[in-house]
């Protein structure tokens, strides 16, 4: 196991630059996501930490060494792809033991490692068989057991749950915390799916157009986002976003709605409201929007309903019985403490 850190790391493809020097420290046995929507450099990132793409300028260090110049093989990682690349001819035991193939361990130590991995991943009774054989979710355990065979300082997943359907992600998502809890190694993990990052991370790293957004714990990217991308990033449905006008220590809606931001705001400034739809509430006595349901999501226990009204269109999450149904008049409220603020023009969070 290894700390890692990426110093000013940038990448160029000739004169269009894509990564714009990123700077991050990873700590020994954390479990970190890259996280954010195609093309915004966290897969050129991992590549890059792994080895399989050059660096035009920075430093990437794991553990004491800086692995700038080390062929991917000498930079003790391994790395688990979105395609399970796993070799149909052969068996579970032998696609494992590849991972060992240039290693000089001895015969038995080599076999007391694949049994090690079979059993922490419940592949034992599945040695003997062929990739045929397997279903989605075990073939993607057979590609983590070659690289937890090699007993890596630094696991990479490169998207590694895109292939497989709802049921057998929301499984291996939780197959992949309990490797974590069990072996501790350090994990860097990229995917495009928020809900992912949010159930599995220690730390999460949001990024954009080859900029990092934000670095913080699920909890911390959610309640207190750093900006409005970050904001209707994180969270499904997006969190709500409403143009206000300061106003002292009373803000005016066009829907007739008050809201007490919690301190005195500059009169005349223009701000964002945000407000995720689990926080809004039905509420005639203080409500925050007004407007008609056009829209409804029943989702079981809960239903989304969107309500059209002056500030737009607005998503809130009311109970599954409450009987809200489209067509009807709604007012809508929400705690003070729940509410974000944003400025217009940079998208930054006003504290």
């Amino acid at each position: 196991m290894a700390n890692l850190s990426l110093h000013k790391l940038t990448k160029s493809y000739g004169k269009v630059e894509v990564l714009h020097g990123i700077d991050l420290d990873i700590k020994d046995g954390e479990f970190v996501v890259f996280v954010g929507p195609s093309g915004c450099g966290k897969s050129t990132s991992l590549r890059m930490i792994a080895g399989l793409e050059d660096i035009t300028a920075g430093e990437i260090r794991i553990g004491d060494r800086v692995v700038n110049n080390l062929e991917p093989k000498d930079r003790d990682i391994a790395m688990v792809f979105q395609n399970y690349a796993i070799y149909p001819h052969m068996t579970v035991r032998k696609n494992i033991a590849f991972g060992l193939w240039t290693s000089s361990l001895s015969k038995a130590e080599k076999a007391k490692r694949i049994e090690d991995v079979a059993r922490i991943l419940d592949m034992t009774d599945l040695l003997e068989r062929k990739p045929s054989q397997l279903s989605g979710g075990q073939r993607q355990r057979v590609a983590i057991g070659r690289a937890m065979v090699r007993q890596p300082a630094v696991f990479l997943f490169d998207e590694p749950l895109s292939n497989l359907d709802a049921q057998l992600r929301t499984q291996m998502r939780l197959e992949i915390k309990k490797l974590h809890q069990q072996v501790g190694n350090t994990i860097i993990f990229v995917t495009h799916d928020q809900v992912e990052a949010m159930t599995l991370a220690d730390r999460i790293v949001i990024m954009k157009d080859g900029h990092i957004q934000q670095v913080g714990t699920p909890e911390e990217v959610f309640y207190s986002p750093a900006n409005t991308f970050v904001a209707q990033f994180i969270g499904a449905p997006s969190m709500n976003m409403i143009s206000i006008t300061g106003g002292g220590e009373q803000i005016r809606l066009k829907s007739g709605g008050s809201i007490n931001p919690g301190k005195t705001t500059q009169d005349g400034r223009e701000m964002l409201l945000g407000i995720r739809p689990d926080d809004l509430a039905i509420d005639t006595e203080n409500p925050i929007v007004t407007g008609k349901v056009v829209v409804r999501e029943p989702l079981g226990s809960e239903t989304l309903i969107y309500v059209n009204g002056p500030e737009g269109e607005i998503v809130a999450k009311v109970p599954g019985k409450s009987g809200v149904l489209v067509g009807d008049e709604v007012k809508l409220g929400a705690a003070p403490e729940t509410l974000h603020f944003f400025d217009t023009e940079t998208g930054a969070a006003l504290v």
